[in-house]
């Protein structure tokens, strides 16, 4: 099912919350609103660079960016809900074998034509559901990414929570993400260290179309 409408007195749906009000402290960096992805460009239904989740959703990841000040870390977030029209977006954009301009970036090892049939790219999005997330941890004092082994969108292997061919330190800031995501309610996506999904999201079914503004 999908969603577009909205009470023009409340900006976002019901149980849906602005991250940024509850986590105050968290980092965003929403890299559909700017140029910096694999695409190249601004997505569409992204007028503004703020992540937007259900308030469970938010409500749980508070909770691991508690757990992770205590440790001077915190939560980087790059894309949260996602719009329908992103995802259409993003699937447009899929079927245009000549538009390769970020491959050397973020695909380099997969052909384009392959991204739907490796599972890259959907005409679906747990994000437009609203309580998947994007996101990595930081250094507190230095504000720097902890090294996950590869960039956040990068298709390929290397990605893959699981893969093992890269250095110990590297492995060991997957599985410190990976750990404290799934202590406080989340499932993890095997072909993206950084792709979270809360286990008991509120809306399984429904795909929602509303801006991110």
């Amino acid at each position: 099912m999908l969603l577009s409408t909205l009470n023009p007195a409340n900006p976002l749906p019901k149980e849906f919350s602005y991250v940024k009000e509850l986590i105050p402290s968290v980092v965003e960096d929403i890299r559909y609103y700017a140029k910096d992805n694999f695409i190249g460009q601004s997505i569409d239904g992204y007028l503004a660079p703020k992540s937007i989740l259900t308030t469970p959703a938010t409500k749980a990841l508070k909770k691991v960016q508690d757990e992770l000040n205590l440790f001077g870390l915190g939560l980087k977030i790059f894309d949260a809900y996602r719009p329908q029209k992103a995802v259409d977006h993003f699937v447009r954009w899929g079927l245009d074998l000549v538009d390769t301009k970020m491959q050397e970036v973020y695909y380099p090892t997969v052909k384009k034509k392959n991204l739907f049939k490796e599972g890259y790219i959907a005409k679906r999005s747990g994000h437009s559901r609203g309580s998947t997330v994007d996101l990595t941890i930081i250094d507190l004092d230095t504000q720097e990414e902890l090294n996950m082994g590869s960039p956040f969108d990068f298709f390929g292997k290397v990605s893959w929570v699981t893969y093992d061919n890269i250095p110990f330190a590297q492995r060991a800031n997957r599985l410190l993400l990976h750990n404290i995501m799934l202590k406080y309610g989340f499932k993890s996506y095997p072909q993206e260290w950084w792709h979270f999904t809360l286990r008991d999201e509120p809306y399984p079914n429904r795909y929602f179309e509303f801006n991110v503004e």
